[in-house]
């Protein structure tokens, strides 16, 4: 219940009772910090979480709670939080005040499973919560804490499995959400789970999830799903690499592994590449391959808003410090996609050095996560029998403040982060203009329309048909000025389905 006698707004959880803030110049109230599980410390690290502690008298909930263990990975982001800590898992809270049974979004920070924190400025809910969105960022377990699997973990386990303990959190944090959220003004039974690639790829991860969608009534996926992008890995690959990892540590048990140092942990995994810790098909969180949950229409079966970025990744991703001519263009995609390599330079064609780096563009891109994203937009719309809602974000930052910084080339990957969540103004190293101003304004309401009622459209906006599956494939072209459009490229993706479909089966 809502304390409205006192300045500092208050609210009763199942842990106890939170002491908030009001936002400046936003009729908006905020709660920061709030612990959704038991710290995963000592014999918690890598079991699933474990109900908070209650706490006696009233918790101060106007600071973010530590982030999880990570590097410096990406310069892009910037935290509001304590440092870093085991102890990680806490959510916040940004409501209108007066809310009442108000729609909840969920949001999951990006980061490769490696770094990241709800606290990033760029996930402050305060300009969604003026739109009457009750809206939650969430922390979950990274890297080695987050996604480590071993055989003697497995062992130790009630349900026989170890690797996804970043994705439990999130599961706790949804259930937290649930059993707490009316305090807050939001509605429980209208929960609409969002996040950008890491977060988007976790999105897809949980519909897939029986024991997380009893809690989804919608989601948003930007940039990324695991249907190609960070793919679990089946549970004995994942036990390989976790023991090949505990073997260079010297770690013989788990009392071991349990007792080292986080730092330590975290300075071992430099020898590791990201998707090293990606999930695993784990017969539990995941009971089967996500594409054959997907295909069955296992999945949640709820509306989807998802899309990707016009520059994912740029053209070097795939011609490194080549200089960008059609005869290295050609030589990079032949290395890379070796007998596939005709067909790519076919749907990805560059006949002259003019075309290289917007081919080269379209082509890394797409690797990256255009492709994954697509088919998750697919085969949900096909098989979930709700309505897809698909975009292709392609307005690029404007210039940097600094005169010696050139603007970005097309839209690239997390560029639309802080005009959905209308955070331009967090984000000083970028000299906005009206037209961004603009443009956040109409992606939010076309969030806060989608969390309300499971359809993005409203009065003012590009009106915005779902998909349909009978040759008439469109997707609404995100841009100063915004328009449905044909797609494209559809003969790209169908070419991609067939070199990197089948291995998402296993």
């Amino acid at each position: 219940m809502r304390d409205r006698t006192t300045a500092q707004p208050r609210v009763t959880v199942s842990g106890g009772i939170l002491a908030g803030a009001i936002e400046p110049g936003a009729a908006v109230q905020s709660f920061r910090g709030i612990p959704f599980a038991a710290p995963p410390l000592g014999d918690l690290r890598w079991r699933p979480p474990q109900p908070a502690p209650a706490w006696r008298g009233v918790r101060q909930a106007t600071a973010f709670g530590r982030r999880a263990m990570q590097r410096r990975v990406f310069g892009d982001m910037v935290f509001r939080s304590r440092g870093t800590s085991e102890d990680c898992l806490y959510l916040n809270v940004w409501a209108p005040v007066g809310a009442a049974a108000a729609p909840v979004l969920m949001y999951i920070h990006g980061g490769g499973n490696v770094a990241g924190d709800g606290s990033e400025p760029r996930y402050d809910g305060t300009s969604l919560a003026r739109r009457g969105l009750v809206v939650v960022t969430v922390n979950y377990r990274l890297n080695v804490f987050g996604f480590f699997a071993h055989p003697d973990l497995t062992h130790e386990s009630p349900q026989q499995t170890s690797g996804n303990y970043g994705y439990l959190d999130l599961v706790a944090a949804l259930q937290w959400i649930t059993d707490n959220i009316a305090a807050f003004g939001g509605d429980p039974a209208r929960i609409t789970i969002a996040g950008e690639s890491a977060g988007s790829i976790a999105v897809s991860a949980l519909l897939a999830a029986p024991m997380a969608q009893p809690h989804i009534a919608g989601a948003i996926g930007s940039s990324g799903s695991l249907l190609g992008a960070l793919p679990p890995q089946p549970l004995h690959d994942a036990e390989r690499a976790g023991s090949a990892l505990a073997t260079a540590l010297g770690a013989t048990s788990l009392a071991q592994l349990r007792a080292l140092p986080a730092r330590r942990l975290m300075h071992a995994t430099r020898r590791y590449a990201p998707p090293q810790f990606s999930g695993t098909i784990d017969g539990w969180f995941l009971p089967q391959a996500p594409l054959t949950c997907y295909l069955a229409g296992a999945q949640a079966r709820v509306p989807l808003l998802v899309g990707w970025n016009s520059a994912e990744a740029p053209f070097t991703a795939l011609l490194g410090r080549r200089a960008p001519t059609a005869a290295a263009y050609r030589r990079a995609v032949r290395q890379r996609c070796g007998a596939a390599a005709p067909a790519i330079l076919q749907q990805y064609p560059a006949a002259d050095d003019a075309a290289v780096i917007d081919a080269a563009t379209d082509l890394a891109s797409d690797l990256f996560i255009g492709y994954s994203t697509w088919t998750w937009a697919s085969i949900h719309g096909q098989t979930s029998g709700q309505p897809v809602y698909r975009y292709r974000y392609a307005h690029p930052r404007p210039p940097m403040r600094s005169a010696a910084a050139a603007p970005d080339g097309g839209a690239v990957h997390s560029a639309d982060i802080e005009y959905f969540m209308g955070t331009l103004a967090t984000n000083a190293v970028y000299a906005w203009e009206p037209a961004d101003v603009a443009l956040s304004g109409t992606m939010q309401q076309y969030y806060a329309n989608f969390v309300a009622t499971g359809d993005p459209n409203g009065a003012g906006l590009t009106a915005w048909p779902p998909m349909r599956h009978d040759g008439g494939m469109r997707w609404l072209h995100l841009d100063v000025v915004s328009a449905m459009q044909p797609e494209r490229h559809q003969a790209r993706y169908q070419l991609l389905d067939t070199l990197i479909g089948a291995t998402l089966a296993r």
